[in-house]
């Protein structure tokens, strides 16, 4: 059996693997934000129909990696609190 002190160290590395995948998506975002300013300006004024799906598509992208970015936050914060009652 681990000792309190193994797990709260298996604990922080994990939570230090968190917070790079965190900075992953960060990082994604920001880059999904410039691809959307770019095709802004390439497709500014087009009427079709699949420039509106694009700019759909590329919205639900970013809504969903800011959702993930939430799940982990909530999951650093419950794995703390767990680490706390050690």
């Amino acid at each position: 059996m681990a000792s309190v002190a193994e797990v709260r160290a298996a604990v922080d590395a994990a939570l230090q693997q968190v917070t790079e995948s965190q900075a992953a998506i960060q990082a994604a975002r920001e880059k999904l934000g410039e691809a959307q300013q770019s095709l802004a300006s390439a497709l500014d004024g087009s009427a079709n129909d699949a420039v509106g799906a694009v700019h759909a598509s590329l919205s639900q992208a970013d809504q969903q990696l800011e959702e993930c970015l939430g799940a982990t936050l909530l999951a650093v914060e419950q794995a703390q609190n767990y680490t706390a009652t050690l």
